[in-house]
């Protein structure tokens, strides 16, 4: 495909290896030639590059296979999924995984991409629901100067929530951008 076309959570082969699309810049500057300037990810070792090509050039975009797993567990060599399919086990690094530790919660389904049979990438779910852990008291007044609150996940994840959330509340949360949605 061109260069051109590429967006971010794309997956190209670059230099010998598969890159997600992190970040996507076209430029024309002046009466030059339109250019493409990328951020991508190294899958294998987590390196973020940037990189530069023509508009017109030609970049080879990887196809993935998503598939249904399950989340399991942490331990000390990662976070271990089961394939649904299937029922193998694989993990992921603390690397790999990045951010969206804050999300899994054992026994949760989501989605995973493989790349010849080989897991690449979890998926989260657009939303999901979890449990508020500790939460400040909302104190009668507070309500004129802030709207929010701090409030702590049963992930570790904290967040800024109404002032009428409490200690065991569901909360929905939006997994893109961190926050909180809805009470379940």
């Amino acid at each position: 495909m061109q260069a051109s076309n590429l967006r971010r959570g794309m997956f190209i082969h670059y230099q010998g290896n598969l890159h997600e699309v992190i970040d996507f810049q076209h430029g024309t500057p002046g009466n030059k030639r339109g250019f493409v300037q990328l951020k991508i990810k190294d899958i294998l070792n987590g390196k973020i590059i940037t990189t530069k090509f023509s508009s017109n050039d030609t970049v080879e975009q990887i196809s993935l296979d998503s598939r249904s797993v399950q989340y399991l567990y942490k331990d000390h060599t990662g976070y271990h999924f089961m394939d649904m399919n299937d029922y193998h086990t694989f993990f992921f690094d603390e690397k790999t995984v990045g951010d969206d530790k804050s999300y899994l919660v054992e026994n949760m389904e989501l989605t995973t991409l493989f790349h010849n049979e080989h897991p690449v990438k979890i998926q989260l779910p657009r939303h999901i629901t979890l449990e508020v852990i500790e939460s400040e008291p909302w104190i009668k007044g507070d309500s004129v100067s802030n709207n929010t609150k701090p409030v702590t996940l049963v992930t570790g994840l904290k967040i800024q929530a109404p002032l009428f959330v409490n200690t065991g509340d569901k909360l929905k949360i939006d997994t893109q951008e961190g926050k909180y949605l809805s009470r379940e």
